[in-house]
């Protein structure tokens, strides 16, 4: 029986990453309705017998989080790069002393080193060569107080670090939400099964089988939708279109947390979203036996 597990959940917020990813919370909602398609060979209710479901969602706040920027220096060596990144990261990392936020809340990833090639002209003919070098190493900050991040955005771009990756959301201790969960699901599939019993006038057996257990949880970076607005008038003769270079502007793409809603659950837990926030979801099915009706002799 699949259970979400006693782990540190980690969700992630919007970030650089969002733009390369789109319809997360389309997938969400498929994902929530492939769990009720009944699995390959599992057969259908009896005359005698009744599937029950429960679905339920959890929003929950965050405790903690570490937000991820991205360092990249060039320069004519390996060693000038190291030198740069060196000194961005030893003024970040100063700047975040008197926010309270410790060394041990920092940490460096090494991701790559790279070659960069340019051309040299002479006369007609353009030849690559290769110029310098490109390191890149990403800077993760844990810390606590959601209210942080702009000023850790400012301090970045201070050191002339503009990449704000990611920010993962970190659940310290997902078992209260697990628990929830589950109570709520049993409660829903015990409440369910009394109003059958008056509509239907059948008596429902107690112990209900349980055929299917399934948890999710999506992250703010999943549930991350993008649009761009905007109207413009359109060339259609083609004489202006070869006599014109034509220089469109510059739209730019909106980006916001698309939670899941109330579509296709029976109860929603913390419904009020006004922040990104983790979205555990529970699915339940159950199987109950129907108590025969007593035939009457006459």
């Amino acid at each position: 029986m699949p259970i979400l597990g006693d782990i540190v959940c980690l969700a992630q917020t919007s970030g650089n990453i969002s733009y390369g990813q789109s319809n997360g919370r389309a997938r969400a909602d498929q994902n929530e309705r492939n769990k009720r398609i009944p699995a390959p060979g599992e057969a259908p209710p009896g005359s005698n017998t009744m599937f029950l479901e429960a679905s339920i969602l959890m929003n929950v706040r965050a405790d903690e989080y570490v937000a991820v920027f991205g360092l990249s220096q060039d320069g004519a060596s390996l060693a000038e790069c190291h030198q740069k990144i060196a000194a961005a990261r030893a003024q970040f990392t100063s700047a975040l002393k008197p926010l309270g936020i410790s060394g041990d809340d920092v940490s460096v990833d090494f991701v790559a080193q790279n070659r960069i090639y340019g051309y040299r002209v002479e006369g007609n003919v353009a030849k690559e060569e290769m110029t310098g070098f490109e390191l890149k190493k990403n800077i993760s900050v844990h810390y606590r107080d959601k209210g942080l991040l702009d000023k850790l955005v400012i301090a970045a771009s201070d050191a002339k670090i503009f990449d704000l990756i990611k920010v993962d959301y970190i659940v310290q201790d997902p078992e209260p939400v697990q628990n929830r969960l589950m109570e709520e699901a049993s409660q829903t599939l015990k409440q369910k099964a009394a109003r059958y019993e008056k509509l239907l006038g059948i008596t429902l057996l107690p112990s209900p089988q349980l055929y299917a257990e399934k948890p999710s949880v999506y992250f703010p970076t999943e549930m991350y939708d993008s649009y761009t607005a905007y109207e413009s008038e359109n060339v259609e003769r083609d004489e202006y279109r070869s006599k014109y270079i034509i220089q469109g502007a510059r739209k730019s793409r909106t980006f916001f947390f698309n939670a899941l809603n109330a579509d296709g659950f029976d109860r929603i837990i913390n419904p009020v979203v006004t922040e990104p926030v983790v979205e555990f979801t529970l699915y339940l099915k159950a199987k109950y036996d129907i108590e025969p009706r007593k035939r009457k002799h006459g």
